[in-house]
């Protein structure tokens, strides 16, 4: 009598909570969007400190040698020759302390934005009842412009204070930094609601703004059954 083959227990797969890529700034989750943002303000001050330390060097060293000019043919020839030299020396340290302090202060300036969104995520749990997702992320009702700008007024505001400026200064460059913030954060909410990802403060326009028209149009006599 032949035997009845057993039935082999199929596993289900484990369901795995994923963070919705909308959910996060610019579409990238924190851990990669520091690390890619820092690099990118690295470079850009790296070549900026480039060409300011090399146009800096070489005036330098026009104005020391100054009274000393060559008169020779193979002398200007040694003469442009160094001050080549000493010109892209220069360029290469005030590049690389350029993109040094750059990309650190971006750092910051990243740290404090995201700071800020969980600190405004908490405070939307106590005061609503909202809740984080499975890692700990905060939904993308208090990611929007509003911690960029408040993350802009704290960088500018450690800047001032590492430096030492004058209260004057530092208000000038308070009023950038919140400049900077609200441009940069307006348009981070321009690129994540063309990638789908709701805003809280759109959301609470449209309810408020848009709401009366709404609740009309569901007013309209339905065919009877």
């Amino acid at each position: 009598m032949a035997s009845i083959p057993e039935e082999v227990p199929v596993e289900e797969p484990s369901a795995v909570a994923v963070v919705p890529v909308n959910s996060h700034r610019l579409s990238i989750p924190f851990v990669l969007r520091l690390p890619i943002l820092v690099a990118v303000g690295g470079t850009a001050g790296g070549l900026i400190g480039l060409i300011h330390g090399a146009n800096e060097t070489g005036l330098r060293f026009r104005a020391e040698n100054a009274h000393r000019l060559p008169t020779t043919q193979t002398g200007w020839y040694l003469y442009h020759k160094s001050k080549n030299y000493v010109a892209m020396l220069g360029g290469i340290k005030e590049g690389v302390r350029m993109a040094g302090r750059q990309a650190f202060w971006v750092g910051v300036f990243m740290g404090s934005e995201e700071g800020v969104d969980r600190a405004r995520g908490a405070v939307s749990r106590i005061w609503s009842g909202m809740r984080e997702n499975d890692h700990g992320e905060v939904e993308g009702a208090s990611k929007d412009f509003v911690s960029t700008v408040f993350a802009g007024l704290g960088t500018a505001g450690l800047f001032s204070a590492w430096h030492r400026f004058p209260i004057p200064t530092a208000a000038r460059l308070a009023k950038t930094g919140a400049k900077v913030g609200l441009a940069f954060g307006l348009l981070q909410d321009l690129t994540s609601m063309m990638r789908g990802r709701k805003l809280g403060y759109v959301d609470f326009v449209k309810r408020h703004v848009f709401g009366s028209a709404q609740k009309g149009e569901s007013h309209v006599a339905a065919p009877a059954t």
